[in-house]
């Protein structure tokens, strides 16, 4: 499949070719922690199927759990994560989906990292939805 994304300012751009049939749900601290969420929606892309169109990523060196180096790279205007990959030989790229104008078109189909998933995930689907940003009145529940 391919998809085409960007960082939140627009200043990078990529295409890539993905397999939707692996889209991954990672419930790591650090992904928590680097995304500001409860967990972080990716996909392994090849190099050969990654595609930078416009703009030039910062990098952070991270120390993964195992002591492994991970490269997270992002835009330097707004922050945007863009992917993680290999410090020295980058081979795959670990491609953020949230970046992507097709992630409405991609189901995760495996959840990693589940050690460090939140509890209350699992009942989300029965906290009240509002279509778009609600009154700061009723997010604070002050009348």
């Amino acid at each position: 499949m391919e998809i085409d994304g960007r960082c939140l300012c627009g200043l990078f751009t990529y295409e890539a070719t993905i397999n939707p049939d692996r889209v991954v749900i990672c419930h790591c601290t650090d992904c928590q922690i680097s995304s500001g969420s409860a967990f972080r929606l990716l996909t392994i892309v090849r190099k050969d199927d990654l595609r930078i169109l416009s703009g030039q990523l910062k990098t952070y060196i991270k120390t993964a759990e195992s002591g492994s180096k991970r490269a997270q790279a992002f835009c330097p205007e707004c922050g945007t994560m863009i992917y993680g990959a290999d410090v020295m030989d980058p081979k795959t790229f670990s491609i953020r989906l949230g970046t992507a104008r097709q992630v409405k078109e991609l189901t995760p189909s495996v959840q990693i990292w589940c050690r460090s998933a939140l509890g209350w995930l699992a009942g989300i689907e029965t906290k009240t939805r509002a279509d778009q940003q609600p009154p700061a009145v009723s997010l604070t529940g002050t009348q």
